[in-house]
């Protein structure tokens, strides 16, 4: 049981990301469904509409219980979330410029592609709001 907390204690803040991080992916990727299966949406404007549900749940959950944000005050919170969403937004750049090049000029699977890039875009997400939105 010590271990178990002693691992706990010097992992929490990864595995709280990667919980999170699945549930926002999981977010993105159910929202990007329903607006190209469902819908029947291009892959731009579903991908843009599922970036900005998964990150205003990403922003809700990384403030409160993964980085344990201390901001307090309108304008310290506003500035958090902006910059927050300046990061999401360089991801998304990203990750849009991906989708649309191996779905629409290369004709791959949209979904699959979805699922790689999201890989990557966990990633830096992760270094981004550790280093530049929720430094300590």
């Amino acid at each position: 049981m010590e271990t178990i907390k002693r691992l706990w204690t010097k992992y929490k803040e990864y595995i709280l990301y990667l919980v999170f991080g699945g549930l926002t992916t999981l977010v993105s990727w159910l929202s990007f469904y329903l607006c190209t299966h469902v819908i029947v949406m291009d892959v731009v404007p579903a991908n843009v509409i599922s970036w900005i549900l998964a990150v205003a749940f990403a922003y809700v959950t990384n403030r409160k219980w993964v980085f344990e944000s201390r901001a307090r005050g309108g304008r310290k919170i506003l500035r958090e979330a902006a910059e927050f969403t300046a990061g999401r937004v360089l991801t998304l750049v990203i990750e849009t410029a991906f989708l649309w090049f191996t779905v629409d000029v290369i004709g791959w699977n949209d979904l699959l592609m979805k699922v790689i890039i999201s890989i990557v875009v966990v990633i830096l997400n992760y270094v981004i709001s550790k280093l530049f939105v929720f430094r300590k």
